[in-house]
């Protein structure tokens, strides 16, 4: 795996103070979006959703980019739920180098369950988006660029012409499972890049539900 980015290390004490500040029920995640497959390189109060260095984004499309409260390269106070069922405030900011491209994530995520019998006198302090949306006020050329990047990043270090079938499925399962697929275009870069028709990605993700099915 690759060394993070010392450009997004430097966000650590950022991390840190909005941890110290908010306590033990305020987790804090940076991502590394330049390595999408291991794409957390730190996370403080992790034991809020159990998130580890090394682990993969999960919200990010589905949830961040893909909601009508994108603006400003930020989503705020979307609900996310824990394994075990707790519900979690979150929000999410992108971070860009100084030529404009999105290199990374600063994500927050805070315990609700935390707040108990006191939650509903709080709600307007705490407001949650129930479910993700379509984008409406969120630039869509921005949304497909940032995921056109990151289809390059997820792919770039295969050697796609010696790829065997179970791999190219295997980064097509991470893909989907990501969100990949929502944006439109996303199948035909993605077919593109591996060498293969639209209809064998198709086929593929079929055959990915049935596994998962099963």
């Amino acid at each position: 795996m690759q060394s993070p980015d010392t450009r997004l290390t430097s966000y650590i004490p950022v991390a840190d103070m909005i941890a110290a500040t908010f306590g033990k029920h305020c987790e804090v995640v940076i991502h590394d979006l330049s390595m999408p497959q291991n794409s957390v390189i730190y996370a403080v109060n992790n034991h809020v959703t159990g998130r580890q260095v090394g682990q993969s984004f999960d919200h990010l499309i589905k949830q961040v980019l893909l909601s009508k409260q994108f603006k400003g390269d930020m989503t705020a106070n979307y609900k996310t739920v824990t394994e075990d069922g707790r519900e979690v405030k979150s929000s999410t900011a992108l971070i860009r180098d100084p030529t404009g491209e999105v290199i990374g994530a600063l994500c927050i995520n805070y315990d609700l369950s935390a707040m108990g019998p006191i939650k509903a006198f709080l709600d307007d302090f705490l407001p949650v988006e129930a479910e993700p949306t379509a984008p409406a006020s969120a630039p869509v050329e921005n949304v497909v660029e940032i995921v056109d990047d990151l289809i390059e990043k997820i792919i770039a270090q295969a050697d796609t012409a010696a790829m065997k079938k179970r791999e190219k499925i295997r980064l097509i399962a991470f893909m989907e499972s990501k969100g990949i697929f929502l944006i439109k275009g996303a199948m035909d870069k993605v077919a593109a890049r591996l060498g293969i028709s639209k209809v064998t990605v198709y086929s593929y993700l079929d055959e990915i539900k049935k596994n998962k099915a099963r």
